[in-house]
């Protein structure tokens, strides 16, 4: 009777242990809900506080005065630069070309990066004729933050890369932004920059051969016409959706007897001795709001009063007015062969660039479309 009682209470351990489960954190169910909580920004620990408390700091309308006027001294007033509303003096000091040490550009070189903001789409049309669909993406006001050595850069995040050892890391702001709306822990981030606080950060690996000094703006002609690049966004946030908009199903027949069940997946598991659901199943879930990279897309014409860039296809992920990161692609088949603007492009006061560069098969409407030759 002993033992009988022993392995009773052991299948009951057992069973109880098998109840417990741990939650993925983007699969919990809200409280007092049945639904699934949508993914939301889950920033580490170590990430600092950006914005600051909405409430009355009881300050004066003098006061409030007197810290305009102190930020537009050092910062010069807010204007459109390249059609975006920026300060003139977002970067204190120059900086030259002359600086940097003298590298001889190989294949093996990994530049920066840029962020854009997607802007819409626009047609394109070919000299063939053929009519193409292209993205427009905007390099908003982008500016070195900060140089991380290989021997300093340990993320806690670690990128999917083999030897991280050997790169360094260029820390990327883009639109400058009033710093009395920011914290003071944000703020300083930018202290031994000498950059104006930025609304947006992103970070890219790089080698140490590419590194830039704080202060450097990156603009369009940081790529050319006709360079492969990947832009790397977030999808567009659908919620909850079905088979048949999150994974394309055709549904079942709408009539001969079909009852509820017209958008509905069907079976969904066999039985016998496999009765269970395989591991990636497609099932209704939560559609988008995940993070894509679009390999290899081509850039066609580029526009530098605006710091615009058309860049050839629809599906860059995200929607208008959301930030992306553009950089040099990493497919081995549409990699440089020729040396590109290393580490950047320092434009200078006496180089004078086309307002628009298209790509050679590219049809520009500015040209006459008929010419006649004499006989």
């Amino acid at each position: 009777m002993q033992g009988i009682r022993t392995v009773s209470c052991l299948s009951g351990l057992r069973d109880q242990f098998s109840r417990l489960c741990l939650a993925h954190p983007n699969l919990t169910r809200a409280k007092g809900k049945n639904l699934l909580n949508y993914p939301k920004l889950r920033n580490p620990y170590w990430f600092v506080r950006k914005e600051r408390v909405k409430h009355d700091d009881l300050i004066s309308r003098e006061n409030t005065q007197f810290v305009q006027e102190v930020l537009h001294d050092k910062y010069g007033v807010p204007s459109l630069l390249k059609g975006i509303t920026g300060y003139p003096n977002a970067a204190c000091g120059a900086v030259n070309a002359e600086d940097l040490p003298k590298v001889e550009w190989n294949p093996t070189l990994r530049r920066t990066g840029v962020i854009a903001r997607k802007i819409g789409q626009y047609p394109l049309w070919m000299k063939n004729g053929r009519k193409v669909r292209t993205t427009l993406l905007q390099i908003v006001d982008n500016h070195v933050i900060k140089y991380i050595p290989p021997e300093e850069y340990k993320p806690a995040q670690k990128p999917n890369m083999k030897d991280l050892s050997k790169w360094g890391c260029l820390l990327v702001g883009a639109e400058s932004v009033d710093p009395t709306l920011l914290t003071k822990e944000y703020c300083g981030l930018f202290k031994d920059s000498g950059v104006m606080p930025k609304s947006r950060l992103a970070r890219f690996i790089v080698s140490p051969e590419a590194q830039l000094h704080p202060g450097t703006p990156l603009n369009v002609t940081h790529f050319r016409v006709g360079d492969y690049v990947d832009v790397r966004g977030k999808t567009v946030n659908r919620g909850f959706q079905g088979v048949m908009k999150r994974w394309g199903f055709s549904g079942q027949p709408a009539s001969h007897g079909q009852t509820k069940t017209h958008r509905r997946p069907g079976n969904i598991g066999g039985g016998g001795e496999k009765g269970r659901v395989w591991p990636g199943k497609k099932m209704p879930g939560h559609m988008g709001n995940r993070w894509r990279v679009m390999r290899g897309v081509r850039i066609l014409r580029i526009n530098t009063k605006y710091n615009v860039m058309w860049v050839q296809g629809s599906s860059i992920c995200g929607e208008t007015n959301t930030f992306v990161y553009v950089f040099d692609t990493l497919l081995p088949l549409r990699r440089y062969t020729e040396a590109p603007a290393f580490p950047t492009h320092f434009e200078s006061a006496d180089e004078e660039l086309p307002e628009d560069i298209w790509h050679e098969s590219v049809h520009n409407f500015t040209e006459p479309t008929i010419t006649y030759e004499p006989e």
